[in-house]
């Protein structure tokens, strides 16, 4: 049994349960126990780092306080928070006005940090904590006739040091054909998607989103998967307005990689929240996959 702590930020209890659910569920098929922080707070996101830095670091550090008590690698699954995680401890450790700061801040709540506490994602520890054989005897369905587009977004591999090449990243890939799947070529894996600005850049956004989209089609993916909340909600929520836009035809099934995992490792729809994905899989699953 492998044990982390994990911090499942705001998006995965509210915008897309789909993902907490589906993590929890393949990582307790591979016995790997993710102990929800106690008390965590939000990690204040891109938005909080960008009004008052400092401020967001010392509010992101009370979570890294929290992990460093039980002693175990902190595991994020939303990209946005690994990376203000990620970026709150390097700062802690590099910078000593900041690390300063950040103390004092913390003292005030009772808490103290020390640096010592190693931020991973969930694809990293599924990708290369566990290695392939093991992923490989716990696939129960069938999925050789399904192509996967994986895309990784622009987040996940960006922390320095980070566990994957930056712009040609490897690892959903191996993890995909672990489970079976045919991975296509994905030359914008790890291009951006807009992220939240799709709530003030709309058009800009659409455009990125389309680009992703034809060329997942192109590459004649079945489906793609992803392992950022932002990025799913816009490539799966926003399609449609892709389509009005642009007068395309997208009609792509955008996954949690959580989520393609858990249909190999035969974990029941509900479990996996396939009901909460926007674009439906289910035809292309009752076609190419084999129970």
């Amino acid at each position: 049994m492998k044990y982390y702590s994990y911090f499942p930020g705001c998006c995965m209890h509210e915008e897309t349960p789909m993902y907490d659910s589906s993590a929890r569920a393949v990582a307790k098929a591979l016995d790997v126990e993710l102990i929800e922080l106690d008390d965590w707070n939000c990690c204040g996101s891109t938005p909080y780092t960008v009004v008052d830095e400092l401020a967001a670091f010392c509010c992101c550090a009370r979570n890294l306080a929290l992990a460093e008590k039980r002693g175990f690698d902190l595991v994020a699954a939303c990209s946005d928070c690994y990376l203000i995680l990620s970026r709150t401890n390097q700062h802690f450790q590099h910078y000593p006005e900041i690390r300063a700061k950040i103390t004092e801040a913390l003292a005030a709540g009772g808490l103290e940090y020390h640096g010592t506490v190693r931020v991973r994602h969930i694809l990293d520890v599924f990708a290369n904590d566990i290695s392939s054989d093991e992923i490989k005897s716990r696939v129960k369905v069938d999925l050789s006739n399904l192509k996967v587009a994986p895309y990784y977004g622009c987040q996940v591999v960006r922390p320095a040091p980070s566990f994957d090449d930056l712009e040609n990243p490897q690892s959903l890939d191996r993890l995909t054909e672990s489970l079976g799947a045919k991975v296509v070529p994905y030359p914008l894996k790890a291009r951006c998607c807009g992220g939240s600005l799709i709530l003030s850049e709309d058009e800009i956004v659409l455009g990125l989103i389309r680009k992703l989209l034809e060329n997942a089609q192109a590459n004649s993916a079945d489906l793609i998967v992803t392992v950022c909340p932002f990025c799913q909600v816009n490539l799966d929520a926003y399609q449609g307005a892709v389509n009005r836009r642009f007068k395309t035809n997208f009609h792509i099934p955008v996954l949690f990689f959580t989520q393609l995992m858990g249909i190999a490792f035969g974990i029941d729809r509900k479990t996996l929240g396939l009901h909460h994905n926007i674009v439906s899989a289910d035809k292309i699953l009752k076609t190419l996959v084999k129970v």
